[in-house]
C-alpha cells in the first residue's frame, strides 16, 4: 500500500524552533563558564610566571651579591628563565629588587596580580 503525499516524514517549523531555543539556552550557560575557566587559567599562568621570575631573581641575588636585577638579566636562552611566554598581553616589571613584591599589570587589559616572594 502506498503512503499518501500528506503523510511524508519531516520536522515541523515549531520542532526546529524548539531545538534552536534549547541550543541557545545551553550556549548561554556554557559561554560564561568557559570565560571563567579561561580567566582563572590566565591568572594561574601569570602567577606561575611571577614565581619563576622571583626564583630566578633570588638565584641571581645569591650568585652575584646584589639586591636588584633587570628582567633582561633573568630571561633568555642562557639565563635563569629560558622564555617568558605572555598569555594575556600582560606586562611584567623590568626590574626586580630583593624583598619587593612583583606586580604584573594589564592582564587581558583589565586585571593586576601581585606576587610577594
Amino acid at each position: 500500500m502506498k503512503s499518501s503525499p500528506s503523510a511524508t516524514q519531516g520536522f515541523t517549523l515549531v520542532e526546529i524552533m524548539i531545538v534552536v531555543v534549547i541550543i541557545g539556552l545551553l550556549a548561554a550557560m556554557a559561554i560564561p563558564a568557559f570565560q571563567k575557566v579561561r580567566t582563572s587559567s590566565q591568572d594561574k599562568t601569570v602567577l606561575n610566571n611571577a614565581r619563576q621570575l622571583a626564583a630566578a631573581a633570588d638565584q641571581y641575588f645569591l650568585e652575584n651579591g646584589v639586591s636588584s636585577v633587570l628582567q633582561t638579566d633573568l630571561v633568555g636562552a642562557t639565563n635563569y628563565v629560558k622564555a617568558l611566554n605572555l598569555v594575556a598581553n600582560e606586562t611584567y616589571p623590568t626590574g626586580f629588587t630583593q624583598g619587593v613584591t612583583i606586580t604584573v599589570t594589564g592582564i587581558a587589559g583589565a586585571r593586576t596580580i601581585t606576587y610577594a616572594p
